[in-house]
């Protein structure tokens, strides 16, 4: 039970950066050339791996309890964020996630800038092609270092996922070279923030000396309630926020 949770929380949540990287890569790809954008992309990756590679080894000699105190605290405070992102955006209070959109910004200021080319390179598609996917892998890397926590397995588990993500987005990105504007990204961020504030209330509770009723078994419920606070939450905001836009139509007219 608590490998499939964090498989489908560390997909998820790795699909949804990796998908924000790609929107990038392929608005600077398709308007500046391949080449340079590649080496980037390429370049970026190499140094995540690096990140993942250094960081990995030292939860090992870490005791498992204050481990997963710590980083149940780092996720609940991760996901919480993702969470309630998520509720305003649901609720109306803040607008939605443009894929489309954002393709459409890059590859405007990417064709208004100038080409710089050094050792071959066309530094600009390197420099924000390197900059979109490590700032974006960054995420991935967190989770799948701090699902590391799973002593034995975790790491693991989390780094298939992010594998699994990346090749699945790789290849649909390559076939059809537009934003996957589709994707109900919204969506999937809603579920990561539920998925990763989980795990957090999960390990931190245990990390504190806690133990769960059913062990494994918790995670259902406490994903449950989460389900049933958060929809509640859009619920309230979306009738606050028609009502503000009702008072505000009012007073204009």
């Amino acid at each position: 039970m608590r490998i499939v949770f964090l498989f489908l929380a560390a997909f998820l949540a790795c699909a949804v950066e990796m998908v924000e990287a790609l929107t990038i890569v392929l608005a600077v790809g398709v308007t500046r050339g391949w080449r340079s954008t590649l080496i980037g992309a390429g370049a970026a990756g190499l140094a995540l791996a690096a990140v993942v590679a250094a960081l990995g080894p030292a939860l090992t000699v870490i005791p498992i309890n204050t481990l997963r105190l710590v980083v149940g605290g780092l996720l609940l405070a991760f996901g919480l964020q993702w969470l309630r992102k998520a509720i305003l955006r649901s609720s109306g209070f803040t607008a939605l996630h443009d894929e489309d959109e954002i393709y459409a910004r890059e590859r405007e200021e990417a064709l208004r800038a100038g080409r710089t080319l050094r050792a071959g390179l066309d530094w600009y598609s390197f420099t924000l092609s390197f900059k979109g996917v490590f700032l974006e892998g960054l995420e991935v890397a967190f989770i799948v270092v701090t699902f590391g926590a799973e002593k034995g397995t975790g790491i693991t588990v989390a780094a298939a996922a992010a594998a699994v993500a990346l090749v699945i987005v790789a290849l649909v990105g390559a076939f059809v070279r537009a934003p996957l504007s589709r994707v109900p990204e919204n969506t999937l961020k809603f579920a990561v923030g539920l998925l990763l504030t989980t795990f957090g209330i999960f390990w931190g509770a245990e990390g504190a000396g806690a133990s769960w009723p059913g062990s494994d078994a918790a995670l259902p419920v406490i994903l449950g309630f989460l389900v049933i606070v958060s929809v509640g939450l859009v619920r309230v905001l979306r009738r606050r926020h028609a009502r503000m836009r009702a008072a505000v139509a009012g007073a204009g007219s």
